[in-house]
């Protein structure tokens, strides 16, 4: 299981400090998408690699949807560039980046070893639409990795919009530095491109 490892297909670290806010009883909508994402996960990681990668994917795809709010992630890494791209060009920046973020779960969680995951039932409250789930991983040896979620609501329903490591490295802060700059110097083409390079390449055994 390699999320936000050096391996990873994320290449730079980005920090960011959440404000400080107590930890209260958590609404069991709010860690909905959580507790559907994990049980996702462990589904892919037992078929690991007897299975394909397509299996995978198509396995995990309708979980991500679920659970995930890809269009504010999106927004949110690309910048403001996105909303000056042409209607086509954002529908395949979209298509691109739901590949590329379905890959990068199945890839990174391929295998399974009696790991368990624990979800905090409290949250922390970030804003008044959005509040953090903390879960662990924990390996048999008693390891664990931290990944906390941010998830907010949106029609009333709640979806996670930021994969934080260790309570700090957020995945869209990792991402935005990249994105942008693919943006500025290339457009869509070659945001798009590269997303399509790195769903192929962690497809790849």
């Amino acid at each position: 299981m390699r999320f936000f490892s050096r391996r990873s297909c994320l290449t730079a670290l980005s920090l960011i400090v959440l404000p400080a806010r107590s930890w209260a009883a958590a609404d069991p909508a709010v860690l909905a998408p959580v507790r559907a994402l994990i049980d996702g996960l462990l589904t892919i990681m037992k078929q690991g690699k007897a299975e394909s990668f397509a299996h995978r994917v198509d396995t995990l795809a309708p979980v991500i949807d679920q659970s995930f709010d890809l269009g504010a992630i999106l927004r949110a890494s690309a910048g403001s560039g996105f909303a000056t791209l042409k209607p086509a060009e954002q529908d395949a920046l979209r298509v691109a980046f739901r590949d590329y973020t379905i890959a990068s779960y199945v890839h990174s969680f391929d295998d399974f070893e009696d790991q368990r995951f624990e979800v905090r039932p409290d949250t922390r409250n970030v804003t008044n639409d959005e509040q953090v789930v903390q879960t662990r991983i924990i390996s048999t040896a008693g390891e664990s990795q931290g990944l906390d979620y941010v998830v907010r609501a949106s029609g009333g329903t709640w979806r996670v919009v930021d994969v934080l490591a260790d309570g700090s490295v957020s995945r869209v802060a990792v991402q935005r530095s990249d994105f942008r700059r693919l943006l500025s110097e290339g457009g869509a083409t070659a945001l798009i491109d590269s997303l399509r390079a790195k769903t192929k390449e962690l497809a790849t055994p």
